[in-house]
């Protein structure tokens, strides 16, 4: 095998110090002691104290993983409805435009799907809340469950689930209890697509939430603006540690799952 270049191990170097150093910078300076982010004034833990007796910041971060795991469940149920009519479903009548309805949120700028989620629930005379934000991530969410779920469907051996049948299962049995199994990474897969999109998002939040639904983002865009507050430092290190132990433990679940 041959050995990287030099020029190679530079590009990589540069590459991830680019991605990887203004979060070690984040992380480094939410321990900083000076209320002044751009100044080291020694370390200190004080902003995550502080951050605990936030309840405004508490409550948005609730509300946020509230939205992201309810929103995040309905697009992966509908994700996987939606695959398995396009993969199974044949050339049925309406194909074409499901499938785009489906995908369109893919190339839809937010700002127009967040105005256009805004005037259906105005039109439906649906007060703004804690609901319309979690319809709408689901919405959003949707389609993006369904590409990683169609993926895996369409590579799944039929003959296993045709075998459940010939033992006496339903098409619906033998599909919960050997096609879904199977595709079950795929399942998860999706499913931590759409809550980390929810996690993520700010401009849908903006035109659908509404009194007591203030999403995290939200909170720290709002902030922002005025100034950067160690605080927004420490609860966006307890976020990143969040990921990274969430993504740690697929990991190791998908390795123990290989040795297998």
């Amino acid at each position: 095998m041959r050995r990287p270049s030099a020029f190679n191990i530079a590009a990589v170097g540069l590459g991830l110090a680019f991605l990887y150093a203004p979060i070690a910078l984040l992380v480094l300076y939410s321990f900083n002691a000076s209320r002044l982010v751009t100044v080291w004034g020694g370390f200190s833990t004080r902003w995550y104290e502080s951050l605990f007796r936030n309840e405004q910041m508490l409550d948005a971060v609730w509300v946020t993983l509230r939205v992201g795991v309810i929103s995040a469940t309905i697009a992966t149920v509908l994700g996987i409805l939606a695959a398995v009519a396009l993969v199974r479903g044949g050339q049925f009548r309406g194909r074409l435009p499901f499938s785009g309805m489906i995908y369109a949120p893919l190339v839809m700028p937010e700002v127009i799907l967040g105005l256009s989620l805004l005037l259906l629930f105005v039109g439906l005379g649906l007060p703004r809340g804690f609901w319309t934000v979690t319809l709408s991530h689901a919405t959003v969410t949707l389609c993006y469950a369904t590409v990683v779920i169609q993926a895996r469907l369409q590579d799944f051996d039929l003959s296993l689930e045709e075998a459940a049948r010939d033992l006496g299962c339903g098409p619906a049995e033998a599909f919960l209890k050997v096609t879904l199994p199977n595709i079950a990474p795929a399942v998860a897969a999706a499913w931590m697509l759409a809550f980390t999109l929810s996690l993520d998002d700010l401009v849908i939040a903006s035109f659908t939430s509404g009194p007591g639904a203030t999403t995290l983002p939200m909170r720290l865009y709002s902030q922002v603006r005025l100034g950067v507050n160690p605080e927004i430092n420490a609860v966006s290190t307890l976020l990143i540690g969040a990921v990274a132990t969430g993504v740690l433990a697929v990991w190791l679940v998908q390795r123990r799952r290989g040795a297998r």
